[in-house]
């Protein structure tokens, strides 16, 4: 008891000692960070902008944007001032914050998945049920729970975590997540903690489960479709999304459930920087850039821009 003390912040750990390591990791996630930022505002601004992606494929895809974009934004950046300022401390609210954020946003991305798994089962099995099924005010709903669960276990996550003792070493990874928090915690037990990760870990598997069976309906409906074209189309659209989700899953998985006495700190951080870094990077090319309405929306967007761009200063000199 000797040791144990009020905790007032915790100390983030560096990617690297050597300073040149430091530089280039900053680097790396500095371009990945700006590629995600680019990529989810650019889909989230598209489909509010065009009145063509008013469905709510397109309604799904822009809440999973936003959720993409704040989950990012929660980690990297910090990651990236940390290796360049070598200021590794944050405030105990900071690391709070920071891990209900995460939790958040990462389990309202797991459910809108399973959410969007639904909506493309609904579309491509009962078309001619889907305007009926799949409603604004359905979607609506479907997309508050997302966010509502969410909200839940990271408010789950968060108190089990932090009502734990902290002593000794308070060093966690480049941000605050569980398994860095439990290496650290004097506790042997984490009862609140652990039930919060069976339950996780059960609605997980269950969401798991549900994808797989809509993709599978989905994929077995497609295989009737007389057209090749059609066929490759659909297969095109459904093993990208589901491939993704899996890494997202899987990677989340072994983080969450790895033994914190035996895990080992490069190998935790590098599997948190997976599940919270490269599906936030890659969404947009899979889920909507690769979209036929998204392109052409793309490209009227551009146009537009180039063509004000050159229309308003011709009007002005014409007034002046």
């Amino acid at each position: 008891m000797a040791n144990l003390t009020v905790v007032t912040g915790f100390f983030l750990m560096g990617f690297s000692n050597i300073w040149e390591l430091q530089v280039l990791h900053a680097t790396l996630f500095l371009l990945i960070y700006l590629v995600a930022l680019m990529g989810n505002l650019l889909i989230f601004m598209l489909i509010s902008l065009e009145g063509k992606l008013q469905t709510p494929m397109y309604f799904f895809l822009r809440n999973l944007s936003f959720l993409d974009l704040c989950l990012v934004s929660i980690t990297v950046p910090n990651s990236i001032a940390n290796s360049l300022s070598h200021n590794y401390s944050i405030s105990f609210w900071g690391c709070v914050s920071q891990l209900f954020l995460m939790m958040l946003f990462a389990a309202s991305e797991l459910f809108l998945l399973t959410v969007m798994s639904y909506d493309r089962y609904v579309a491509i099995c009962q078309p001619l049920h889907y305007e009926v099924i799949m409603n604004s005010e359905t979607c609506v709903k479907m997309a508050a729970a997302s966010w509502l669960t969410g909200g839940l276990f990271g408010v789950l996550y968060t108190v089990s975590t932090f009502t734990l003792p902290f002593c000794g070493s308070k060093e966690v990874h480049q941000f605050c997540d569980v398994p860095s928090l439990l290496r650290i915690s004097c506790s042997e037990t984490h009862l609140a903690t652990d039930v919060t990760m069976v339950l996780a870990f059960s609605l997980g598997i269950f969401c798991s489960i549900y994808i797989t069976i809509s993709y599978g309906r989905i994929i077995s409906t497609v295989l009737k479709i007389p057209t090749k074209e059609s066929r490759s189309k659909a297969f095109s659209t459904c093993l990208p999304h589901f491939t993704i989700f899996m890494f997202f899953i899987t990677t989340g998985v072994i983080a969450y459930l790895m033994p914190p006495q035996e895990s080992d700190p490069v190998l935790d951080l590098l599997l948190s920087m997976f599940y919270t870094v490269v599906p936030p990077t890659l969404n947009p090319v899979i889920y909507s850039l690769r979209n036929k309405d998204v392109k052409t929306a793309l490209r009227k967007f551009i146009a537009w821009k180039y063509f004000s761009k050159a229309l308003i200063p011709k009007f002005f000199s014409m007034i002046i």
